[in-house]
């Protein structure tokens, strides 16, 4: 049996794969911005692509608060 499996992009470049499993997706980061969502089953695709919003909103958030100071870069 093959697997379902697709490349997923954000922000216009490649960032994980994405592999059906009984149950959904199981994502794999291939960019360390991601690395928190690595292995975790999405049940749809959709799911996959919200969460990597998230995270970059995040990320973002977190260099803005650095930027200024108020944590370690």
């Amino acid at each position: 049996m093959t697997k379902q499996r697709f490349a997923v992009e954000f922000d216009r470049r490649t960032v994980g794969i994405a592999v059906r499993v009984g149950g959904g997706f199981i994502f794999y980061a291939s960019d360390d911005a991601f690395r928190q969502m690595d292995g975790r089953i999405f049940r749809r695709a959709r799911a996959i692509e919200r969460e990597l919003e998230r995270c970059a909103q995040k990320t973002m958030r977190a260099r803005v608060r650095a930027a200024r100071g108020l944590l370690p870069a």
